[in-house]
């Protein structure tokens, strides 16, 4: 199976491009909830894109993905880029940041003390990296969407991106909306809140309601949710997209329209368009006020070798995404070849697109594991509810051992407990025979704590070995944070606002 190599780069290019004029349109009005009457940019731009962090982001993940290998990256190796290189200090972004700061990985860096913000919109906006690299392959692309979207989310805040990225990666074969839109239904729970919301929208466009009253329905489908979160703006997206039927401004506008998070609804409305018509196929008018540009907001590099150069132009980050992508496709042949020949889907293929095999083992991650990558395999620690925990508090903690290496076939555990905390049945060494029994349960009971985090230290050996590897595995007091205070507040948004105002 193959895509012509030149079609690919025009759709690329369209996604980078579609995915600026979107952000610029909406920028200005993002926050508003209430809708809005745009039909174009409302204020000179001097042939310059507005900063979008839907964008700053995802130029990191290409960075990591270029040193590392695209095969290469885990959760927690994207986490060590965020909170080195990703200083936006707002809402689920700075949760993130500090959770990673306290030992909390993702996936914890996202499902911890983040009830505010784990269905937020900071995930879904960010996609369209992983559809580029994967085009035609939704399953492949959502495996690196998860990796992406529990930096700083979970639930909702990861189906949100699983949707748009299957979408935007089969729009590279597909070029029927509503077959896409069934291509991301698939990839995520049908019971899960964005779900709900997107197919709101499209039963109000099946029965000819008009896109007001749509949008009016899916806010108010979402009122108990708050503003600011993936269910509705997911939904305002494809609102856009249905309603503007097929016109590239029209639909992008329609979502900025509808108010709320309107720089993300609109560009990835534009970016989705994008992938569809191709950079050729997007009207001049909407491409020459912006030009060719890429402005940051929320990230920064600073003397670090490790990382290369940001792209700084639309024609620089299409180029080095299509080098990612054929490195992709050289270490796994099963994706979509990009060469010079015609496209060619085989026969059947459009079928496979709504398989769920791989979504729903993405669905059965934990929110609450927090995995240590040894030389000899990864050790994971996942706890019942996350890692909150009072004083006098039990909590269940199931300790694991996977991908081991060599020929071992027992790993020693042993729990070092600090004065009234409890392990159950005991914290003495507790062996793992592999290929038996790949972990085991203890009830942990908590004692005290001397700050709003402790790290109790878990022992490994592995049999044969003198050697022990110690894991400090946190435990956070509840009730206490682990970010400053304000960050987990929605008043907190204002940076964002102010910020952009300065750029």
């Amino acid at each position: 199976m193959n895509i012509n190599a030149e079609e690919y780069r025009n759709k690329v290019r369209g996604c980078w491009i579609g995915k600026n004029i979107g952000g610029t349109i909406g920028a200005p009005m993002e926050g508003n909830t209430k809708t809005n009457n745009v039909e174009f940019y409302t204020h000179d731009l001097n042939g310059d894109p507005l900063p979008n962090d839907d964008l700053d982001l995802q130029l990191i993940w290409l960075t990591a993905a270029e040193y590392h290998g695209i095969y290469n990256l885990t959760p927690q190796l994207l986490g060590e880029y965020w909170i080195n290189y990703i200083v936006g200090p707002w809402n689920e972004y700075s949760v993130c940041h500090f959770n990673i700061a306290k030992g909390l990985y993702p996936p914890l860096s996202g499902s911890t003390n983040n009830d505010i913000w784990k269905n937020s919109n900071g995930a879904w906006i960010r996609s369209e990296i992983w559809a580029c690299v994967f085009p035609g392959n939704p399953d492949e692309a959502i495996r690196f969407a998860y990796m992406d979207a529990c930096q700083d989310h979970c639930g909702d805040g990861i189906y949100a991106e699983m949707f748009t990225t299957a979408l935007e990666s089969a729009a590279f074969v597909v070029n029927d909306l509503r077959k896409l839109i069934d291509i991301g239904l698939c990839k995520i729970p049908a019971d899960c809140r964005v779900a709900r919301s997107v197919q709101l929208a499209c039963n109000c466009y099946d029965n000819g309601d008009n896109w007001l009253t749509a949008r009016n329905k899916v806010m108010e489908d979402s009122s108990d949710l708050g503003w600011f979160q993936a269910p509705a703006n997911v939904a305002f997206a494809v609102i856009g997209l249905l309603y503007g039927e097929g016109d590239f401004g029209k639909s992008v506008c329609r979502a900025v329209n509808c108010g709320d998070d309107t720089d993300c609804t609109a560009a990835t409305v534009g970016s989705i368009l994008g992938i569809m018509y191709g950079y050729s196929n997007i009207p001049e008018k909407w491409i020459k006020p912006i030009g060719n540009s890429i402005k940051n907001i929320a990230i920064q590099i600073l003397g670090r070798p490790r990382v290369a150069q940001l792209p700084q132009s639309i024609d620089a980050l299409t180029d080095r995404v299509i080098k990612l992508a054929h490195a992709a496709q050289h270490e796994n042949p099963a994706l979509f070849s990009l060469n010079n020949e015609k496209t060619t889907i085989p026969e059947g293929y459009h079928a496979t697109l709504t398989a769920q095999e791989t979504a729903r083992e993405i669905w059965a991650y934990s929110p609450y594991e927090l995995v240590f990558k040894l030389p000899f395999g990864e050790i994971y620690v996942d706890f019942e509810n996350g890692v909150n925990i009072a004083p006098g508090e039990t909590k269940q903690v199931r300790v694991g051992i996977s991908s081991i290496i060599g020929n071992q076939n027992e790993v020693y555990f042993k729990w070092h407990m600090p004065e009234g905390w409890q392990a159950a049945p005991n914290s003495s060494s507790v062996m793992v025979k592999l290929g038996w029994a790949s972990g085991f349960t203890h009830a942990v009971t908590a004692g005290a704590f001397d700050d709003n985090i402790i790290y109790i230290p878990l022992e490994v050996r592995m049999s044969g070995r003198t050697n022990p590897t110690i894991l400090q595995v946190p435990f956070l007091l509840a009730g206490a944070t682990s970010y400053p205070k304000g960050t987990g507040d929605k008043s907190f948004h204002c940076t964002l606002m102010r910020l952009r105002a300065r750029s």
